[in-house]
């Protein structure tokens, strides 16, 4: 788990309040732990993502798929998720540096990373109740609910409900 001692700042705050550059985080402030998830990350970017960008922006669902499975079986669809939950509990630091990173490859990929991520595991690791997250937070955390729920044939016919109802 990150811990650090000293008072962070939030945002830009260095840019308007007076602060000791001491204060400021910055990448040389990674701990190991995070610079470790930071170049695991790219390794599976460059390694995974960015070689097949075409493939991926030419929606090839498959091939999305097969990289959600590695990503998670890698663990980064739980890294913000409590190791009581089958996830790897490695704070904000570490989810930001993974979303960043799984960003950079293609605006597809990381689409589908973030849908899981963000849309799929959060919204029950903080607010589901206890059952709801023993049950679905480690399935979901390495991918297979979500995205077996969620293949792109319902994406279509949700896009398209949700269009008919709000476009």
């Amino acid at each position: 788990m990150e811990t650090n001692d000293k008072q962070l700042l939030r945002g830009g705050q260095f840019l308007v309040k007076e602060t000791n550059c001491e204060d400021v985080f910055t990448p040389e402030d990674f701990s190991e732990e995070q610079t470790m998830m930071k170049e695991a990350v790219m390794e599976f970017n460059d390694r995974e993502i960015i070689p097949h960008k075409t493939r991926f922006e030419a929606k090839d669902f498959a091939l999305t798929e097969e990289c959600m499975r590695k990503a998670g079986d890698l663990g980064f669809l739980s890294v913000a998720v409590p190791e009581a939950y089958g996830g790897m509990g490695m704070g904000f630091v570490s989810t930001v540096l993974t979303c960043d990173y799984i960003s950079s490859g293609t605006g597809s990929f990381s689409t589908a990373f973030g849908a899981h991520t963000g849309i799929g595991t959060m919204p029950i690791t903080l607010y589901g109740t206890e059952e709801q997250k023993q049950k679905y937070v480690p399935k979901i955390g390495f991918w297979r609910m979500v995205w077996s729920l969620l293949s792109h044939r319902t994406w279509s016919r949700i896009g398209c409900q949700f269009w008919k109802n709000n476009g």
